[in-house]
């Protein structure tokens, strides 16, 4: 039975990330210019990639989709979904240090 347990949370582990990156593929469209008319995607993410907001400042990161299927980055998620939720249009906010973030996604690279 537990890897049954293990196996749900996997897919709903799955469908947050799917719900993530398409939120985060659709924020902000047209709003200040300088977004692709056709995409609607902001012109300074590239293909493959999206943005986050970290720490006290909400600094602006641009890290790699396949950063979502790391275990490390999912623990940030969950954390952000606990503190923030995700039904929101402030973006993808993670909940830890500037520091912290950036010696994790290091590692991650």
């Amino acid at each position: 039975m537990a890897i049954r347990k293990s196996n749900h949370k996997q897919s709903q582990t799955t469908v947050v990330i799917k719900q993530i990156v398409k939120r985060c593929s659709s924020l902000g469209k047209n709003k200040h210019g300088y977004q692709d008319q056709e995409s609607g995607l902001p012109l300074d993410v590239p293909k493959g990639h999206f943005v986050v907001y970290v720490g006290e400042n909400r600094s602006r990161y641009i890290v790699p989709i396949s950063f979502l299927s790391r275990p490390e980055f999912q623990s940030l998620l969950h954390q952000a979904e606990e503190e923030f939720g995700f039904d929101h249009d402030m973006g993808l906010t993670i909940p830890c240090e500037e520091v912290v973030f950036q010696s994790l996604t290091s590692m991650l690279r």
